[in-house]
């Protein structure tokens, strides 16, 4: 009988043994699983990450040929109107009123206007804090809309391209694929659409007329200005000429 006994209790222990490990396996295979969804969430972001600083430090010598809402507009229209021009093939009165326009502390921050933001937040999102980086990145490399997660991206990738592109590069590419009218991205194709004259001959009432229609291309006109459009170019124009003095312009011209 103790033989028995003993042989059972060997018997128990070897088995209970033997099946710790298996339970310890057990409840290692979550958390190898998590470690492995968390390696490849991590390789992929930094994927994401290389490929983004790679072709943000190839635009700033090669121009971008076309911009996802472009492609979106160009196949619903059968087509777009732009010609890209360089900076100085561009009125300087232009540059300064789209800076005087959009975001007349260009100059002054990295990609994101704190002090416009705070602003925004303050007034329940009635006005708007997008700089003029912030426009060139998700027209450039994002998408029209206002998802959280297309604003993310876009406070993300703002300052990676402040730190490889100029100012000038930033409000060149700005320019050149900003949409004016229907069909019509860029300045020079804007010049010639509402003028009749390139982006290099653009007065300054010319220009301070474009630039009070970029929040509203579709809905407004520089050629045939509403009295609100009037009223803006005016005031955009005195806000040109305000940067100019003050040195808000100095990082552009």
């Amino acid at each position: 009988m103790a033989r028995k006994t003993g042989t059972t209790r060997s018997t128990t222990k070897a088995r209970a043994q033997s099946a710790k490990p298996k339970q310890a396996r057990l409840r290692d295979k979550p958390v190898a699983f998590y470690r492995r969804v968390v390696r490849f969430v991590f390789r992929g972001v930094l994927i994401m990450i290389v490929l983004a600083l790679a072709v943000t430090a190839a635009l700033t010598a090669v121009n971008p040929p076309t911009t996802p809402y472009m492609f979106s507009e160009s196949r619903r229209l059968a087509g777009v109107n732009q010609t890209w021009v360089p900076m100085e093939d561009i009125a300087p009165v232009m540059a300064r009123s789209a800076v005087a326009a959009e975001d007349a502390n260009f100059c002054l921050h990295w990609g994101l206007d704190v002090n416009a933001i705070q602003a925004a937040l303050e007034q329940g999102g009635a006005r708007g804090a997008s700089t003029i980086s912030q426009q060139v990145v998700k027209n450039v490399f994002l998408w029209h809309g206002r998802s959280w997660l297309r604003k993310s991206l876009e406070a993300l990738m703002t300052p990676m391209v402040e730190a490889v592109w100029s100012k000038e590069r930033i409000l060149e590419v700005y320019l050149n694929v900003a949409e004016f009218d229907r069909g019509v991205f860029g300045v020079e194709a804007a010049a010639v659409h509402y003028f009749g004259v390139t982006a290099q001959d653009l007065s300054a009432t010319q220009a301070a007329r474009l630039a009070a229609i970029l929040p509203d291309p579709k809905g407004r006109s520089a050629s045939e200005p509403s009295s609100f459009v009037r009223r803006r170019a005016a005031s955009i124009a005195d806000g040109a000429a305000t940067i100019q003095a003050d040195g808000r312009a100095a990082c552009f011209q």
